[in-house]
């Protein structure tokens, strides 16, 4: 059986108060209204967890962070460490995004170091992975997806607590999407990294594309072969057709 499909929203930093409040009970009363078939996380900003925590309470929805540092506690001013997440109330947090990697300088073991403190807090990881224009244009993407795999994963990484996300980094934001013969192959290095890096079996794990996700392409993108679901930016910032997107696994 494949894996339960996983559906995460990435509302980036977007979102005071009054309108967060409004899109998340929204897209709870969507998801009230019964089982899209797949698990749903919401990562809105920091600012916003203990308000949709109260939101979410009950429903099908889980709460993540968008970051987390890779030390419980200490002298770093507006950094949020993973136990602090967990307080809030997320179950998941996203580390490696391409907006932290490039914007943030983080390399690998950087994001190695914060996934490993996620799992110790209790977290589940979403590690994000994927290439530049430049490295699909010379023929590296597979190989800049494997490394990445390979080095973002820290001991201890399983099936039931790390999900990873491929993106594209030239998709992102862009409105372009990579044709679905190239989103199975990354889909599949993804796995074949994992099978090298944990000597295991990569058929229980989730692997979720991102990168230019809408209401209208999900359900192409949710049928190419090992595709677990995604991971939505821009669109997730409307309840309604992030919940579109949650009901393209049926």
């Amino acid at each position: 059986m494949p894996p339960r499909p996983l559906f995460v929203a990435n509302w980036k930093m977007n979102g005071l108060h009054a309108d967060g409040l409004a899109r998340a009970s929204a897209l709870a009363g969507h998801a009230a209204g019964g089982d899209c078939g797949g698990d749903i996380v919401v990562c809105p900003p920091a600012t916003l967890l203990f308000a949709l925590r109260a939101v979410f309470a009950g429903s099908q929805i889980e709460l993540g962070g968008q970051d987390c540092h890779a030390t419980p506690e200490g002298a770093h001013t507006g950094d949020v460490s993973a136990p602090m997440l967990a307080d809030a109330g997320c179950a998941y947090v996203i580390v490696g995004h391409s907006e932290r990697r490039a914007g943030h300088g983080e390399a690998d073991e950087t994001v190695a170091g914060k996934a490993a403190a996620a799992h110790a807090a209790g977290l589940a990881t979403i590690v994000c992975v994927g290439e530049s224009a430049v490295d699909r244009d010379d023929g590296r993407a597979l190989a800049v997806i494997g490394r990445q795999v390979e080095r973002s994963l820290p001991d201890g990484s399983t099936t039931d607590n790390t999900a990873i996300a491929y993106e594209p980094v030239w998709a992102i934001g862009t409105g372009r999407t990579p044709a679905q013969a190239d989103i199975e192959a990354a889909h599949a290095e993804v796995r074949a990294g994992w099978e090298r890096r944990f000597s295991g079996s990569g058929a229980a794990l989730r692997v979720l594309y991102g990168g230019s996700v809408t209401a209208r392409n999900a359900g192409e993108i949710m049928a190419a072969p090992g595709v677990d679901g995604v991971l939505v930016g821009g669109a997730s910032l409307s309840a309604d057709a992030f919940w579109q997107i949650c009901q393209a696994c049926r």
